[in-house]
């Protein structure tokens, strides 16, 4: 063989590897492997806790929610050619159960990829610094605790998403200030973090008039057996308003008292005690419809009673993943819309962690993502992280209830308190 036909053949066997290599690279995605704990070729798997019973048993409905979306996506081709495996376990909202069922989760016979939805502030702060010393991610805890959002440099892996409860209290602040300066508060709440939180964003949102508009304060243990005594002394401070800054069950016992003990305060009731089938059971407690007319509270996702929402795409499937995936879920219950707009955004942001997504990488998509196309959200509101700001929804609406409709009406426009909730 000459020198030149020795070039030459060299030549196009280096030209033939080279194409062969290049084909092998951009012929697809890339094959999917078992790329961390909690992650198949085929199967992601995920879990939490959430009280299923106990007294705060009405948020069981949201993990159920939430499951059905992920039905809905599994069934649509999944999350980059997997589907999602969601184990959640009961704990009773009962913190001294979060802490082993946890560990069973992270560390038992089917370890997850990462907990989500896990519920509860008390329970999760429970487990915070044992998730994030294993570095596995603490994604959209079910709580509007500040903390969460707030504390991303001393808990990298542990991410909110919710509207922070001192955020919502800083929008009832300002509506007071703007419309009732001179209202006499009265608030009673839950008497741990929860609880407090939200007292602490009123303060904060009331500045220098707290101590002045805030007359009294009342707080109960989770699971008491009634508010008598707390009500009892709200009303004898003189109050023309409440905050009730409750879970469902004593809320529910709150506005019955207050109607039982012939108090007519303006009631603004926290969101995640509002949703509609909850006001109806405290209207049905009293047997009035006087009791629960004018509840204000706050919202952000979207309502499925109001009728300019009845064409609305994301609410026809909303209700259709219900009917097929969760039949027993109620279409008005606003923690089956919640549980379903934090699975969206969850698998979306699975979706940009990579074909092989890694706890590590999973972190760094929830480090930077803008959402503008929930489905489930309300109209306006976005869902966003940055390197710098954890605070992942930051716009509700106020709405008042309208006992006449068996709805809330919507009072103004979004209101955008991002960068201004001040914490601790």
């Amino acid at each position: 063989m000459t020198q030149s036909k020795v070039i030459n053949w060299c030549f196009l066997s280096l030209m033939t590897l080279t194409i062969a290599a290049c084909g092998s690279t951009s012929t697809g995605p890339a094959a999917k492997t078992a790329s961390d704990v909690g992650i198949t070729k085929d199967q992601i798997t995920l879990g939490g806790t959430i009280a299923l019973s106990g007294p705060a048993a009405a948020y069981g409905t949201i993990a159920r929610a939430s499951d059905a979306y992920f039905s809905y996506v599994n069934d649509n081709g999944g999350v980059n050619g997997r589907k999602i495996k969601y184990n959640f376990l009961d704990d009773a909202y009962n913190p001294a159960q979060t802490v082993p069922l946890t560990k069973q989760l992270v560390e038992g016979s089917d370890p997850v990829f990462a907990t989500f939805g896990g519920l509860g502030t008390q329970a999760q702060v429970s487990v915070e610094q044992y998730l994030n010393s294993k570095k596995v991610p603490q994604v959209f805890v079910a709580s509007g605790a500040t903390q969460f959002s707030a504390e991303k440099d001393k808990y990298p892996y542990t991410f909110g998403w919710q509207p922070t409860y001192q955020g919502e209290a800083l929008i009832y602040a300002r509506t007071l200030l703007a419309n009732s300066p001179n209202a006499k508060i009265a608030v009673i709440y839950q008497n741990d973090d929860y609880g407090q939180d939200y007292l602490n964003g009123l303060r904060k949102g009331l500045g220098s008039k707290a101590s002045s508009m805030i007359v009294s304060t009342q707080s109960n243990e989770v699971g008491a057996p009634d508010v008598k005594s707390q009500v009892a002394a709200l009303k004898a401070s003189g109050a023309d308003t409440l905050m009730v800054f409750e879970t469902p069950t004593p809320a529910i016992k709150s506005v019955a008292t207050v109607a039982a003990f012939g108090w007519h305060p303006t009631i603004y009731l926290n969101s995640v005690a509002a949703p509609v089938p909850y006001v109806k059971a405290a209207q049905k407690a009293t047997g009035s419809a006087a009791a629960v007319d004018g509840i204000i509270t706050v919202n952000y996702t979207k309502d499925p009673l109001d009728p300019a929402n009845a064409s609305d795409s994301g609410l026809a499937l909303y209700k259709t993943i219900l009917a097929k995936y969760y039949p027993a879920g109620k279409v008005e219950d606003a923690f089956n819309m919640y549980g379903m707009a934090v699975a969206f955004t969850l698998v979306d942001v699975l979706k940009r962690s990579g074909d092989n997504p890694t706890r590590k990488s999973l972190r760094d998509a929830l480090n930077n993502f803008t959402e503008t196309d929930n489905p489930f959200l309300g109209k306006g509101v976005t869902a966003k992280n940055t390197s710098s700001d954890h605070f992942t929804i930051t716009q509700e609406v106020l709405v008042k209830y309208d006992a006449a409709q068996g709805r809330f009406i919507q009072q103004g426009g979004l209101v955008d308190v991002r960068g201004k909730i001040k914490y601790p």
